[in-house]
């Protein structure tokens, strides 16, 4: 993609109203622009990581046997009133009425949606387990939007509903998402911790937080000490983590000369409903005696748009973004010194012809402007073609996140 066609409204300075780096640096960057309160468009850098983030998701879930859907945004109340959960939800809960005065609602989570179709459609254990999964916009009418998208009120979510014959397949299904989450966010770049947690309005008894641990979190996380040592899946899967409003220091199983505390930002949270729903939604199949059989529930969900603020909370320096690889928008930026002086010209479009998943800044811009964008945006790696270098047939590399620059021999748009 050439910069000059490219729609990249950047800001030298940050916005007066956002206060954590993440929404500075998005709006900055020309990731997103508020449309209305806690509610964002995502332009084109922005919803290239986006997609990136969404791809990961689905490839891990689909290894995992999880079959994607797509439900409504908008769902009829007397589902939730069969659940119960229509009044108890609160005023987060977008709540109006149709063109016939029937009452409606946006989705703020499908836990019944996933439920009625369930049992509509699953007569026998035989065609359990099942595990349903969407990647699908929610709103939350939160009563103080802020911090950009770490708060905001329409979001990105992955949701998965998975339904399991009794306790003990339940737990191996909750196991394997546990398992799957870890997956997922270290192949964005990331370095998950498990929290355990409160299911919260949801409902169930086994649950866990993931987070990524950032200075700006709005959970208090307590965790081993051996977590910020990194260390193989397993080991990090097995370390004891919790959040603030849980942990209580005297029946701490860390010792207290291995116990830490960090802030954390939640990206992720799975849970067992047990039998919540299908009991209460009459949500039965026929088991091998003919008996009648409440599968056991489980929910899993991912904050896909406020796993993009997590990560530049997490990789950021004083000039802007720092993209993990597996996520960022391209894996290149090309920088053209000098357009218009013919060595620089033909090098520079040898290369944008030859190498994939390239932004190349073919702009007028300043050099000083040119190499600011570029720290700004993230881009992994820079590679910048001046007269000189061109001249001797290299190009300049340099990478984002050390600031280490090589010098490589270029011939035909390969180095």
């Amino acid at each position: 993609m050439r910069l000059s066609q490219y729609f990249l409204p950047t800001l030298k300075e940050n916005p007066i109203d956002a206060t954590v780096v993440s929404h500075q640096l998005m709006i900055r960057a020309g990731m997103i622009r508020q449309t209305t309160s806690g509610i964002y468009t995502w332009l084109p850098l922005g919803l290239r990581v986006l997609r990136n983030v969404e791809k990961i998701i689905r490839d891990e879930m689909d290894k995992a046997g999880a079959l994607e859907v797509l439900m409504p945004t908008i769902q009829p109340a007397e589902l939730w009133q069969e659940s119960g959960r229509y009044e108890a939800y609160g005023k987060e809960m977008l709540r109006f009425k149709d063109r016939h005065d029937r009452d409606m609602l946006y989705g703020p989570t499908h836990e019944e949606v996933i439920t009625d179709i369930f049992r509509k459609n699953t007569t026998s254990y035989k065609d359990l387990p099942k595990n349903l999964y969407q990647i699908h916009w929610k709103f939350r009418d939160e009563i103080r939007p802020r911090f950009g998208l770490m708060r905001g009120r329409e979001f990105l979510m992955k949701d998965a509903y998975s339904f399991d014959i009794d306790e003990v397949s339940a737990k191996k299904t909750y196991d394997l998402m546990y398992e799957t989450y870890f997956k997922i966010f270290r192949r964005m770049g990331l370095k998950p911790m498990a929290v355990r947690a409160d299911s919260g309005a949801i409902g169930g008894d086994l649950s866990h937080e993931f987070h990524v641990l950032a200075d700006t979190g709005e959970s208090a996380i307590y965790y081993d000490k051996k977590f910020d040592d990194g260390g193989a899946l397993i080991e990090m899967k097995n370390l004891y983590a919790m959040a603030d409003e849980m942990h209580v220091a005297e029946k701490c199983p860390i010792p207290a000369d291995q116990v830490t505390t960090r802030r954390g930002i939640e990206v992720g949270h799975i849970f067992n409903s047990g039998l919540k729903y299908s009991k209460a939604m009459e949500a039965t199949v026929m088991g091998p005696a003919g008996e009648k059989i409440y599968p056991n529930c489980g929910c899993y969900g991912i904050g896909a748009s406020r796993v993009v603020a997590a990560a530049i909370e997490a990789n950021h320096d004083e000039n802007g973004i720092i993209w993990p690889k597996e996520i960022a928008p391209f894996q290149f930026v090309l920088i053209n010194v000098r357009p218009g002086d013919e060595l620089c010209d033909k090098m520079c479009e040898e290369i944008y012809a030859t190498l994939p998943d390239v932004l190349y800044d073919d702009t007028k811009a300043s050099l000083g402007q040119k190499f600011s964008i570029a720290d700004l945006i993230g881009i992994p790696t820079q590679i910048i073609v001046g007269p000189k270098s061109a001249a001797e047939g290299k190009v300049e590399i340099k990478d984002r996140k050390t600031g280490e620059k090589v010098l490589k021999t270029c011939r035909g748009g390969k180095f």
